[in-house]
């Protein structure tokens, strides 16, 4: 893949992320945590990292995190910025990885459980000093919060978008990709 169609193909995920996080966000936990919302915006930036590695899952991660954070998601600020490039990095990061050295269907569902998992629990140690830290929040509500809400929640986002991209990957790799000698072998059958 060239350069150029490789950066234009990175940028068109970047902004179906935040359209998808636009359109598509209810919260999940309303009554307790109606300040966590569940969204797609994982999905493409998933994809790109299944598609062009870890590296620029995490670039994709960045830039999605730095331009919703500006626009669609400014109440948060650059918290949630910050809050938003932990949790989806860890995930994008250990799926990608996994999934660069075992490109099969198999490689894709255990690449997508660790990073669940990943993120689920990044955000533990996250929560406990960044909400604590910048949000005010008492660090005993937070950890008390743990167990039936942030786990909960971030395994509930992460797994719902998991399975999209399971299910999306592989028909979304074939439109944008050239097909060679090396594709991977989920992606190709």
């Amino acid at each position: 893949m060239s350069a150029i169609r490789k950066l234009c193909t990175m940028a068109l995920l970047v902004a179906l992320s935040i359209v998808l996080f636009t359109i598509f966000r209810f919260p999940p936990f309303p009554v307790v945590a109606g300040h966590l919302e569940y969204d797609m915006a994982d999905v493409p930036i998933l994809i790109g990292s299944f598609m062009f590695g870890p590296i620029a899952g995490l670039v994709l991660t960045l830039v999605a995190s730095v331009i919703q954070g500006l626009t669609v998601s400014a109440q948060s600020g650059p918290v949630g910025i910050l809050m938003h490039f932990i949790g989806t990095g860890a995930f994008v990061v250990t799926a990608g990885t996994i999934y660069k050295y075992k490109k099969t269907y198999l490689g894709a569902i255990i690449g997508l459980v660790c990073g669940t998992l990943a993120r689920a629990a990044i955000m533990i140690p996250a929560n406990l000093t960044i909400t604590v830290r910048f949000y005010h929040v008492p660090y005993e509500v937070v950890k008390g919060m743990l167990l039936p809400v942030i786990i909960p929640f971030n395994l509930l986002v992460a797994g719902i978008n998991s399975v999209i991209v399971f299910a999306l990957y592989k028909p979304i790799k074939l439109l944008f990709m050239e097909k060679t000698k090396n594709d991977d072998q989920f992606a190709a059958h």
